[in-house]
Order: C-alpha cells, then structure tokens, then sequence
C-alpha cells in the first residue's frame, strides 16, 4: 500500500490553521486528482482542499469541527490502490490491495502513526481525561493544558462545534471572559471601602466561581436568540483584538468633491455601454490613497514588537458587505501600479466574488491598507476599527448637497456644493497626529482636485 499524506496548503501568509467543515469523499472512496477531498474554513473564507493525488481515501486524520495547522497531513490517499481498482473493479478495495504493501512503507506508515498518536498523548497527557464523553481535540487540550483549566472545568465550557464539540474559539472565548471576571472582582474589592455607595449602587459582578458569559436574566414574550455563526465570531474576536492591540485615533476631513461628481455623472453612461459595468467611487478612491500612501510612506507600515516594518508593495483592502450580513475585505494588490480602468475592473470583480462567498485565501491576505464606505449605506462619517496587522483604515461617508463658502476673484459666495467627510483611524503606537491628519487631508486634496477632462 503506496500511502501519500494530503497536506494543508498554504492559504495566506496570516493563516495558520483551519477548521474541518465537512469531509466531501469517504474512507474508502476512489478519488481522483485534483478532485475536492475535504471542506475546511479558515478565519476569512471556506474552501475546499483538492486531493494531490489519484487513488483510494484509506485515513481521515481529523474529524468535522477539529483543528487542523498549515502544513499538516490531513489525510492519505493509497496511490496504488487505484491502478489495482482498475484492473479489477469487482474486487473489494481491501483484498486488492492486501497483498501489495511494501515492507519499507508499512514501516514508514508505522512511524508516522506511532509519531502522531505520540504527539495527541504528550499534548492530553497534562489534563486529567475523566470520565467526560465529549471529543476534544488535540489543539484545544494544548490551550487547556497550558492555561491550567482541568478536566472538569474543561468539560463546563459550552461547546459550539459538531454534537457540541468545544472549538479554538469557544476555549479563547472561555478564556477571556475568566480574565475580565477575575478583574472584575479583584477591583470589586479595591474600591468596596473607599466609594462603597457607588459599589452599592452598580450592579454587581458576576461570581468569580461563574464562568460563564453574561446572559440576560429574563426574556419577555416574542424575544428570539440568535447564535453567531463561525464568521460573525471570529469577526468579532478580531475586532476585540485590535481595540485591545491598537490605540485608535480618528482625524476627520470635509472634502468637496463637486467636480469629481460631474465627471462621473458625464462618463458613467458610456462606460456602461462600452465595459458593461458601472464605475463607481470605490476605484477613485483607492486610486486617492494609493498616491497619497507614495507621499506618506509611514502610513503603509505594521507593528511587530517593537519593530516596524515598512511596506513595499501597496495592496489596499475594500470592505464588502456580504448577503449574510457579515463583513469580508478583498484586497486589489499593488493598487498604484493600476490606472483607473484597473482599479475599476478589479473593484467591481472582488466585490462580486465576495458577496457570493467565491472569494480566494490569497484575495483576501495581504492588505496593507483598508478603506470601508459607510456612505453606502447612508452614513456621513464613522470611526472604523483598524485591519490589522495594519495601522490605518479610512471610512468614506456619504456624499451630499451642502451649501458652502466658496472663494472668488469678487469675494466669498455661497453655493449648494458636493460634500463629503473622510475618516482616518490610526494606531497611536506608530502614526501621530500629524502624520495621519496630513494623510487624510492629502487624500481629500485629490478628490477635490479632480480633473474633469479625465478619460477612462
């Protein structure tokens, strides 16, 4: 039996695990090439792995809901077994194959079993087992073991994978709000003596001993509760993470963009009947950032320690909003090397694909800059949560008819004008106030200095 491990591939240079979904082929099953063997989903997107190889699935190495890293096998494929399938299809897969294992492979087999059964027992061994039946994987015992949870506690945590399993995020989940309980209580304790009225008077936390999240207490008639699904958790947690990572500040800038508005009211029916799709502002305001990103390089940066790295490349994310409600963000690599028409074809194919969910690992990796258009939905300006690893994230509002003062060679007049407000939230750690209010106010500069004889 010629077994050959299936691999995790690489799906990004920020993603280092999966989750199984659904395994698409059985033990057993003839697979061929190429042909998708299992459906795993990562913090971003889901997507299938295509076996590397053509013949019989002889192991399932993790179950639907498990854990699985980058890198790793997640299953073998008997590569003999289908030429012996072959040449005689009435045969059972197990008597075909039964008398062909080389020694020297059954050997090599033997070892990665004993490695891998070697690996789970050192990663469960620190945790008492008990006598819980509910399957935990090998990633979530590592996390339990290394935060000192015991079995039983291990067993209280509510689980939201397959028949209740407990996953990466509901063990992280556990963890963090075990952390803010115990903070709680110990400044519970601190300020009881000297302010005991205001203690009196707040609600009081939650025991140290409950560790469960907080729930509401009633629910009145027609209430209906909703369980996150795995996107909108992890969406969540990453937004936590990087309040909690990033000091954010928010610049504000009004621009007039009049001129801008004309152009494309003039241009947008002919490019329709000549492209076959619509320009919008996205691309235009991608192609803003990207000049203005070249004139303030520190801008195209992230963290890492006490390091920073300056980017080369300038991949500017676009937050979509998918039909689901839940929010995805493709990234257009190397915007400045686009031109208009680029930028324009490559927004409107990504923002397709995202809202049907047939976006690519690597379309969504890479961004070094995000920008989010909460004018799409009628909102004049917002204070968005930085992408990170990146430092900055610019929300553009709605843009409206406003009267405003305008000045002429005979003196200020007003006039009703196209306005909108740009919002620029940076990382304290690493852009000032400087820095990021002479970015946005140089990205407004381009809009408003549109040429209206521009030709796409």
């Amino acid at each position: 039996m010629a077994e050959k491990p299936i691999l995790v591939p690489k799906m990004g240079e920020s993603i280092s695990e999966a989750t199984v979904i659904r395994w698409l082929k059985n033990v057993g099953d003839h697979v061929a090439k190429d042909e998708p063997l299992v459906e795993i989903a990562t913090d971003k997107v889901d997507n299938e792995i295509p076996s590397t190889e053509e013949g019989i699935l002889t192991k399932q190495l993790f179950q639907d809901g498990d854990v699985v890293k980058v890198g790793e096998p997640i299953a073998f494929i008997d590569a003999e077994g289908a030429s012996a399938s072959a040449a005689n299809s009435t045969t059972p897969i197990n008597e075909s194959t039964a008398n062909i294992v080389p020694e020297v492979v059954a050997e090599a087999v033997n070892v990665i079993e004993n490695q891998v059964q070697a690996a789970v027992e050192q990663t469960i061994n620190p945790i008492t087992k008990g006598s819980g039946s509910r399957f935990y994987s090998p990633l979530v015992m590592n996390i339990a073991s290394q935060e000192g949870i015991s079995f039983n506690e291990l067993e209280k945590i509510p689980g939201t994978g397959l028949e209740g399993r407990v996953t990466k995020s509901d063990i992280l989940t556990y963890l963090n709000n075990r952390s803010n309980v115990a903070i709680q209580t110990q400044a519970h304790v601190v300020t009881a003596a000297p302010v005991s009225t205001q203690v009196q008077a707040a609600p009081s936390p939650v025991p140290a001993t409950n560790n469960q999240l907080p729930v509401a207490k009633s629910l009145d008639n027609g209430d209906e509760i909703i369980q996150m699904d795995r996107v909108r958790k992890l969406i969540a947690d990453h937004m936590v993470m990087s309040m909690h990572t990033s000091p954010h500040v928010t610049s504000f800038v009004e621009a007039d963009v009049t001129n801008l508005v004309k152009w494309r009211d003039k241009v947008k029916d002919s490019f329709k009947k000549r492209e076959g799709q619509n320009i919008t502002f996205t691309p235009i305001f991608l192609w803003a950032i990207s000049k203005a990103i070249k004139d303030f390089p520190m801008i195209n940066v992230s963290v890492d320690g006490d390091k920073i790295i300056k980017k080369k490349s300038i991949n500017i994310g676009m937050a979509v909003a998918q039909k689901n409600g839940n929010l995805i963000v493709p990234v257009i690599k190397n915007a400045d090397s686009m031109n208009l028409l680029g930028l324009t074809r490559a927004v409107n194919e990504l923002a397709i694909r995202a809202r049907d969910n047939k976006l690519s690992p690597d379309e969504i990796q890479g961004g070094t800059y995000t920008v989010t258009n909460v004018g799409s939905f009628g909102n004049v300006f917002g204070t968005p949560v930085i992408n990170q690893p990146q430092v900055a994230i610019m929300a553009v509002g709605a843009i409206r008819k406003k009267p405003a003062v305008l000045e002429t060679e005979h003196g200020d007049v007003i006039a009703i004008r196209h306005m909108m407000y740009l919002s620029h939230s940076y990382d304290h750690r690493v852009v000032d106030g400087a820095l990021g209010g002479m970015f946005v106010r140089k990205v407004a500069d381009y809009l408003e200095q549109w040429d209206s004889n521009t030709e796409i």
